[in-house]
């Protein structure tokens, strides 16, 4: 349901409505196994290595 027009402020409209808030890009790290970047504390993705230790079995082709 709408908020009356009154009831909200200029600045609290304006606060919500501006980029300052929005995400970034997300970090990239390089993984120790295979050198690939992957998101830090995530398994990565082309070797399933995490911490050093394989948690994904990964198929050689």
């Amino acid at each position: 349901m709408a908020v009356p027009k009154r009831r909200v402020s200029k600045a609290r409209r304006d606060k919500r409505r501006s980029s300052v808030w929005k995400l970034e890009a997300p970090t990239l790290v390089r993984c120790k196994q295979c050198g690939d970047y992957t998101v830090p504390h995530k398994v990565c993705g082309s070797c399933g290595y995490y911490n050093g230790k394989q948690i994904v079995a990964k198929d050689e082709d």
